[in-house]
């Protein structure tokens, strides 16, 4: 690897050991074996590398949300439907305890928000792809052949659930919304939604 990986990799494991706030420069080089100059040179600052370590992060977790047929692919149920909505939040709520530390991540920066000014504006970039990577799991539709009307509404949708569920899930896990509850709970809303 190069300094820019090895200053990644050295970034993601000081966020997962220490958080946004508490990780310095200094614990980035020290982890990566690179030096100073060299998180400036790749990233421009050590709050935009640790963005970009995050993001990895969230990334690798959006990789255990799809079980394998993600868009397009072998699904036991068909794509849009309230079974495929199960199946996919189930699949995520099984990753939920093994990714404790990278939600955790996403807490503090809710948290220290004022603190974290330019990793904040950096997120609400990253934000924006979180929404386009989540919508094709549920529908099938490749991510490239997404239209911004359906990102900006079921991608947001998806997105919102996520984030309640996380909190759920990291403030008592046994009393947690599980994907048939959060399935049931959808199906009456659009019952009570399309009555006459």
């Amino acid at each position: 690897m190069g300094h820019r990986e090895d200053l990644l990799e050295g970034a993601k494991r000081c966020l997962l050991e220490k958080g946004f706030v508490r990780t310095t420069a200094r614990d980035i080089v020290k982890e990566s074996g690179t030096n100073l100059a060299s998180i400036g040179y790749h990233y421009g600052s050590k709050d935009a590398l640790l963005v970009q370590a995050y993001v990895s992060l969230i990334e690798g977790l959006g990789d255990t949300f799809d079980p394998g047929w993600g868009a397009g692919g072998d699904s036991s149920s068909a794509p849009g439907s309230l079974e495929r909505f199960q199946e996919v939040w189930a699949n995520i709520i099984r990753s939920l305890p093994g990714a404790r530390a990278v939600w955790m991540l996403s807490l503090e920066v809710i948290l220290y928000a004022d603190r974290l000014q330019e990793v904040r504006s950096l997120l609400a970039v990253a934000q924006e792809q979180g929404r386009a990577g989540i919508v094709p799991l549920f529908t099938g539709v490749p991510e490239d052949e997404l239209d911004k009307e359906t990102v900006d509404s079921e991608g947001r949708f998806y997105q919102t659930l996520l984030n309640g569920l996380m909190v759920q899930w990291l403030f008592d896990p046994p009393s947690a919304t599980d994907a048939a509850q959060l399935t049931e709970g959808l199906r009456r809303v659009i019952a009570g939604a399309t009555r006459d």
